[in-house]
């Protein structure tokens, strides 16, 4: 499956108006985004959302990022996926999470082998490991994605994760992290936008962990310093995160997904930047 090498992950092509999303959907397509991955973790009618997002495109990848576990039984994923008419089958990839377990509760167990029996479902449903990514961050995940499926979509991570993982993944397999983005150079603007849209993260350990296995300590993400911020974040013209981009290029990547992140919120905001962005990086 081709991703293109630049892509879109935005909540507004989810969870904002309908119509705004289509049509943000179908001009990001035209704009040269190979694919839109929108989120999936608090569950919901997701493959409606898909559903919409496929109809409003004609040649994008509609991607999750992430389909969460814990919220989908395999048989309502594999279902739902064998009913799509083939052109559309051809244009979806699920990124699969595992979640959190401040989130899930008592349900939540060893994560690497819970994602192995969901996978293990899925195979026996005929679902197409090709057409599958994991949201993996630590070592043992991204092992188990790059056995088991396409690849890896590893979010709120940075260029030096994105190395670490094609070493773990090896030549061939799909590696997609996610990049968040402020288009913004004043740097104490930029940072309150990034700040703000990362802060309740750092009370989920799967992410604090991988935080600190990349060097950053817990002082940094109790405070949610500069530090966390420029470590997860893009920010400046657009010239300032094409070069972000392309050091996860140089580390191994495949497919980038862009996340916009703006200080007004919404959808016209974020298309401004994308648009901006499409000049330098598409």
């Amino acid at each position: 499956m081709d991703l293109g090498r630049i892509g879109v992950w935005s909540m507004e092509l989810r969870f904002g108006d309908k119509a705004d999303a289509a049509a943000a959907a179908a001009e990001l397509e035209d704009l040269g985004y190979g694919t839109l991955w929108v989120p999936g973790g608090i569950g919901g009618d997701v493959t409606g959302d898909l559903d919409h997002l496929l109809a409003a495109t004609k040649r994008a990848v509609i991607a999750t990022g992430i389909l969460n576990v814990w919220k989908h039984e395999p048989a309502e994923i594999a279902t739902w996926f064998h009913a799509l008419p083939a052109d559309m089958q051809a244009r979806v990839m699920l990124g699969l999470g595992i979640s959190h377990a401040p989130i899930i509760g008592e349900a939540w167990t060893k994560p690497v082998s819970a994602m192995r029996g969901y996978l293990d479902q899925l195979t026996a449903l005929d679902m197409p490991g090709d057409q599958l990514c994991l949201a993996a961050l630590g070592p043992k995940m991204l092992a188990l994605s790059g056995t088991r499926t396409a690849g890896a979509h590893p979010y709120l991570i940075n260029p030096q994760h994105t190395a670490e993982a094609r070493k773990v993944l090896g030549p061939g397999k799909l590696l997609a992290p996610e990049q968040g983005v402020v288009l913004e150079s004043d740097p104490e603007k930029a940072r309150a936008v990034a700040r703000k849209a990362v802060e309740h993260y750092c009370r989920l350990p799967n992410y604090t962990n991988n935080w600190l296995r990349l060097g950053l300590t817990q002082e940094d993400i109790d405070s949610v310093s500069d530090r966390l911020v420029d470590a997860l974040f893009a920010w400046g013209d657009a010239r300032a995160i094409k070069a972000r981009v392309d050091e996860h290029f140089a580390a191994g990547a495949d497919h980038v997904c862009l996340q916009v992140v703006t200080a007004e919120g919404g959808m016209q905001a974020a298309m401004q930047v994308f648009r901006e962005l499409a000049k330098v990086l598409l």
